[in-house]
């Protein structure tokens, strides 16, 4: 059984198309003059191509390693083609992509043989989406007719408390509070210690949003971990890294920081509709070899969407049909 399981609708797809279009948009003008009335990919094409990744905020290191791939591609037999250079791009992408941790294929949360239910911890700095987020899985775990608690551990901000309980009253969720400034290893305490009691399945723990130094981070979130063993040993299960893929490379360094002080098991990356960085998320899975968990490409519920590589990069990048030299 996984924790969330998904089949990519049509209009799931039609929704990241939407979602990614300025992305795909920025990379396809670029590259498309450079090879305008070109037979075989040349510098011109390459250094197009270069800036057209970093532009979409795939970052430098991983732009460089997909145009090393493409440039070792037209030495062979298959020669620069100019007019395969983004099925190259895509091929290669999505190949970069599958050798990382969890990255290729319809991206699940696994539910492991646990006993008492499955608890997952979000992080992430304010403002990424973090609350809303944990919102929308449970508005789609409710959906598929799981039993949810939310616990808001995030007490350092009333609105954040405020906003998660509206979540618990729109998907009929559980919620565990004690209110702005408690002991936020205490909420998740008690949490986990009602989802016991009343046989919830899941569980998800809101923290706070806060990017204080990291030795600071890193007790806060080893105490609430130890305090919620003492309910559920080997909690929790996942710990879930919250991103705003808007931010581009900022996004990136978050992700890093985060990394460094606690176990991150999953990523989702939040608001990649509208802007034309969508690229980040190939450039992250690459450098940080976390799975990609979760994107958002829209405001409704249904817009967080389990991260599918393949599907993903269809959308990201242009085909080269799209093309005619």
């Amino acid at each position: 059984m996984s924790f969330f399981k998904r089949i990519f609708s049509k209009e799931k797809k039609q929704t990241l198309d939407q979602g990614l279009a300025k992305s795909k948009r920025s990379v396809f003008e670029r590259v498309s003059r450079a090879i305008v009335g070109k037979k075989d990919i040349d510098a011109d094409v390459i250094d197009e191509l270069e800036e057209a990744l970093i532009t979409c905020d795939v970052g430098v290191e991983t732009a460089l390693k997909l145009i090393k791939r493409i440039e070792d591609r037209t030495r062979s037999a298959e020669s620069g083609n100019a007019s395969r250079v983004f099925d190259m791009l895509r091929e290669e992408a999505l190949s970069m992509l599958g050798e990382k941790a969890g990255a290729t294929g319809n991206s699940e949360i696994l539910l492991r043989d646990v006993q008492g239910p499955y608890v997952a911890l979000v992080v992430g700095v304010n403002g990424v989406g973090k609350t809303t987020t944990i919102g929308k899985l449970a508005h789609q775990l409710r959906a598929e007719g799981r039993t949810v608690t939310l616990g808001a551990a995030d007490t350092f901000r009333a609105a954040a408390v405020a906003q998660l309980e509206l979540w618990a009253g729109r998907t009929g969720a559980d919620f565990v509070s004690q209110g702005q400034d408690a002991d936020p290893a205490a909420v998740a305490y008690d949490a986990i210690h009602s989802a016991v009691a009343k046989g919830r399945d899941t569980v998800l723990i809101d923290t706070a949003g806060r990017m204080h130094n990291k030795k600071h981070l890193m007790e806060e979130l080893a105490k609430i971990k130890r305090v919620m063993q003492k309910v559920a040993p080997g909690v929790p299960h996942e710990v879930l890294l919250v991103l705003d893929g808007s931010t581009g490379q900022n996004a990136m360094a978050q992700a890093r920081r985060f990394a460094e002080v606690t176990e991150v098991t999953g990523l989702i990356l939040t608001k990649l509709d509208g802007t034309a960085k969508g690229g980040v998320v190939l450039g992250i899975a690459d450098q940080l070899n976390i799975p990609v968990r979760f994107i958002g490409v829209g405001e409704g519920a249904e817009d967080l969407q389990a991260f599918d590589a393949s599907e993903f990069i269809d959308s990201l990048f242009p085909r080269s049909e799209e093309f005619a030299v």
